[in-house]
């Protein structure tokens, strides 16, 4: 591919709109264009790494026994009926009635089409464990798409599907796509951690996604250094270390004038957040009051709440705390107006001294104890794991990170096949649901990631297996015989050695030739200049490292076709 011909409109300056490396890089290297919020072309060079990232997913997937297939986008709504998830999916999913009045929707995930197609074939259990997967477009209606690819409404899936007789079964073709994700991460080039993870909408109770570490990640998680655990922050859990509240163990109401925070009240009393309790007020998902109390120096998780409260559950408004006879910045378990659910959090079970609301204006308690001076109606998992907090295998303080979710894989039982009717013949003569799993790779995302994890000050850097094209040719004086011929021969030298080969043949200036194929980041350079020609050599500049060297004309293209097989055997 010449350069004067390649559709690739690159950007001197950092376009306002993007806020992270991969979104300002893939924009200004002319990879990536808005279309619309969430919405993006894939750009010549853009796709070809795509296309690239698409072959190593295959290549995994098939080597891993999964068969590929394709489904359509537009689901009939019928069978998201049939699971239950029309509603409960929520504003993102997208739904539309054809000409003929009929309901369809936007899939954003296949679990229905996938047990619809399979439920009048797969009828024995000689016939099982199946894998099947595809590579398409998803569109979900994000209420605030933003970080480019990271988060759009319209991106690009792999999700597979496994069926299986029996719950052995399932985990072996659960764990066969752990491996394979792993792969895929490691031969895209992308540092990623396997982490615990909360099955959101799909459902299923285990759940593993896999995180590109990165400063910009959209999610959280904390690991351990000692023992290998991670997971997400909606997912995460462990026995908190809470400190016992200030006075001798009995309940004293003690004047808070105007200390209506945790910080407050902490400094009032000489000890820290972690001896108070922070107390929130809430409408679970059926409208009625709760309140929910965490230790002082953690906060309500939102997922865990969800699986807790319901989704749609919220903070009470003023005129509700009004209400229900509830004080903001005083609220307390102790002397809880009547009707009022008292939900605590586990790791608060053991502590008997709690500094917490009076539920009175300018009070608070000290030694308030669970059993003797109020009830708990329930404990639950509730906060967000923190730094610091105990490992809960080996009980070293966690590190915490942030990430991008670039793939994961979910057990999902029988949440499926049970709701549509998926159901096979098992040895014993037995009529018995589908036991299946979810395995979802992010394409697109993946695209994000590469480029979040591996960039500098000039551009992108790119992994030789998924670069769009592994080595640039660079001529500084295009239009002089000496140097066309040279070019002619090393680029097909070059194709001959089976590699992707791009040349900026634009009569342009070296440092804008520089500077662009910088940019763009392909990962091998090979310059020819004048002086070089006399000298019989070319310049090669490898850009993960910046370092240059001259090499030998006559044996450029072996030289750098050892450098693109190395690098590639580095990332299998």
């Amino acid at each position: 591919m010449k350069m004067s011909k390649l559709y690739a409109p690159t950007l001197k300056e950092d376009p306002a709109e993007a806020e992270l490396a991969s979104h300002r890089l893939l924009l200004r290297a002319g990879m990536i264009r808005k279309e619309a919020a969430g919405l993006y072309t894939y750009l010549p060079l853009a796709w070809r790494a795509i296309r690239k990232i698409e072959d190593i997913v295959r290549d995994e997937m098939d080597s891993h026994d999964a068969q590929e297939l394709m489904m359509p986008i537009m689901v009939d709504a019928e069978l998201w009926r049939e699971s239950g998830r029309i509603d409960a999916y929520g504003k993102e999913l997208v739904r539309f009635d054809d000409r003929h009045g009929r309901e369809f929707v936007l899939g954003p995930t296949h679990e229905e089409t996938i047990t619809a197609l399979v439920r009048n074939e797969l009828r024995s259990y000689k016939q099982l464990p199946v894998n099947l997967y595809h590579i398409q477009d998803k569109f979900r209606d994000e209420f605030r798409p933003r970080y480019g690819l990271m988060r759009g409404r319209e991106f690009i899936m792999k999700d597979a599907y496994s069926f299986s007789a029996t719950q052995e079964s399932l985990q072996e073709e659960y764990d066969k796509m752990k491996e394979a994700y792993a792969n895929i991460c490691v031969r895209c080039g992308v540092h990623a951690l396997p982490v615990v993870a909360d099955s959101g909408e799909i459902g299923g109770d285990t759940s593993v996604e896999f995180m590109a570490l990165a400063d910009a990640g959209e999610a959280s998680l904390v690991y351990c250094d000692d023992c290998g655990f991670a997971a997400d922050d909606e997912a995460a859990n462990t026995k908190v270390s809470v400190t016992e509240g200030p006075g001798n163990g009995t309940l004293e109401k003690v004047e808070t004038p105007g200390l209506g925070t945790i910080e407050a009240v902490a400094e009032f009393f000489g000890f820290p957040k972690n001896a108070t309790r922070k107390s929130l007020a809430l409408i679970d998902s059926e409208g009625k009051p709760v309140v929910a109390i965490v230790p002082g120096d953690h906060e309500l998780n939102e997922c865990k709440a969800e699986h807790v409260f319901g989704k749609g559950y919220r903070m009470m408004t003023d005129e509700e705390l009004e209400k229900f006879g509830l004080f903001k910045g005083f609220i307390g378990p102790v002397h809880l107006p009547a009707g009022i659910k008292l939900v605590c959090d586990s790791s608060l079970k053991e502590s008997k001294s709690w500094a917490c609301g009076a539920n009175e204006v300018d009070y608070h308690f000290t030694g308030a104890c669970p059993d003797r001076d109020f009830k708990v109606d329930e404990w639950a998992d509730l906060v967000t794991v923190l730094a610091g907090d105990p490992c809960p295998h080996c009980g070293k303080p966690l590190s915490a990170a942030r990430g991008i979710e670039v793939s994961q894989v979910f057990q999902l039982g029988t949440k499926y096949s049970e709701a549509m009717g998926a159901t096979f013949m098992d040895e014993d003569g037995k009529e018995k649901p589908l036991i299946m799993g979810c395995y979802g790779v992010g394409v697109s995302r993946t695209l994000a990631a590469i480029v979040e994890q591996h960039n500098d000050e000039n551009g992108i850097i790119w992994p030789v297996s998924v670069a769009p094209y592994e080595v640039s040719v660079i001529p500084l004086d295009p239009k002089k015989e000496d140097c066309a011929k040279a070019t002619d021969r090393l680029v097909q030298e070059l194709l001959d050695a089976g590699l992707d080969v791009v040349v900026d043949d634009r009569d342009e200036r070296p440092g804008f030739k520089f500077a662009d194929n910088d940019l763009m980041g392909f990962p091998y350079q090979i310059v020819i200049g004048k002086r070089g020609l006399k000298n019989g050599t070319f310049e090669l500049k490898d850009r993960a490292t910046g370092e240059r060297e001259d090499i030998s004309i006559d044996e450029a293209a072996a030289i750098v076709a050892a450098r693109v097989r190395e690098a590639k055997q580095a990332l299998s």
